[in-house]
């Protein structure tokens, strides 16, 4: 999906903390992967576990007032970043009233971006972590270099609605805070049916609930934040999706182990991004279907 060149972002929720530093080295390819699956389980860093170390200051924040509308979404990734947490934040206003589950508030400062590593609620987060939401302080925090390494390291397509993907993804596991589901689901227990991979995978129908009705939600002015989407950029989406599902991750070690799966497979992933796209936030409860229809 692309922005309306008009469309007024200024109520996006992201901000850039300053660059800080942090080494990872050492350990083995094998290590430094296992590390990387499980912090981004736990929301904390662990591939320091590996070797190295490094400055874990958030350093300081930029609020991207650069960031004004869709035409500056469509230029800067930065941007883009707020324009998706702004078209998000609307989309939830509405949906989430739908999920019975309480009164909806954004993430606190929504997006964090940030370079190499930073402070948050849950510990430090470096760019080994991947993207996440940290229900202590509920903010998202990303290191935007991870799109070309989804790309890259991955194998994802690319294009803008797979980056966005990733954020409504992430802002899918604030909803799922406020509504209690994290704190109901954090057993410890891994698997294809686990409550992690139920977790992960709402998470994941919650985004493509939003990108099928995104380019419905208006700004404050009335202009649709989003132009219809596309069915190549859906493609790009489930590229994304099935990128970062666990049995695409632990092949990259050679030993693919679903016993251990605390996010899903890539079909898993994928089929679930679709029920959401298909059908709305309501369609998603993965808590409330069989080993079997996961």
């Amino acid at each position: 999906m692309s922005f309306n060149d008009g469309a007024n972002i200024g109520s996006g929720r992201a901000s850039r903390r300053g660059r800080t530093g942090i080494a990872v080295g050492g350990g083995g390819a094998l290590l430094v992967i296992g590390l990387f699956v499980l912090s981004q389980f736990l929301g904390v860093d662990l591939t320091g576990l590996a070797g190295g170390g490094g400055d874990s200051g958030g350093g300081t924040s930029q609020q991207l007032d650069q960031c004004k509308t869709g035409a500056d979404a469509n230029a800067s990734l930065d941007c883009l970043v707020k324009g998706t947490a702004a078209a998000l934040d609307a989309y939830w206003v509405d949906e989430y009233p739908a999920l019975n589950a309480g009164a909806y508030h954004p993430p606190a400062q929504g997006v964090q971006l940030f370079s190499q590593s930073t402070s948050t609620g849950c510990g430090t987060a470096s760019s080994a972590v991947g993207p996440f939401y940290c229900s202590a302080d509920q903010n998202i925090y990303l290191d935007t270099d991870f799109f070309a390494e989804l790309r890259d390291r991955f194998g994802a397509s690319g294009g803008q609605l797979s980056e966005m993907y990733v954020i409504a993804h992430e802002w899918g596991h604030h909803i799922q805070n406020l509504a209690g589901v994290i704190s109901r689901a954090s057993d410890g227990d891994t698997g294809p049916a686990s409550n992690s991979v139920r977790l992960e995978l709402q998470a994941d129908c919650y985004a493509g609930a939003w990108v099928g009705s995104a380019s419905t939600v208006p700004d404050s002015g009335g202009t649709p934040f989003l132009k219809p989407v596309t069915e190549e950029q859906i493609r790009d989406a489930l590229s994304a999706a099935s990128a970062v599902g666990d049995d695409r991750i632990q092949a990259a070690s050679g030993e693919v182990r679903p016993e251990t799966w605390t996010h899903g497979s890539s079909a898993q992933r994928q089929k679930w991004f679709l029920a959401g796209l298909n059908g709305a936030a309501t369609s998603c409860d993965t808590f409330g279907v069989s080993a079997g229809a996961l």
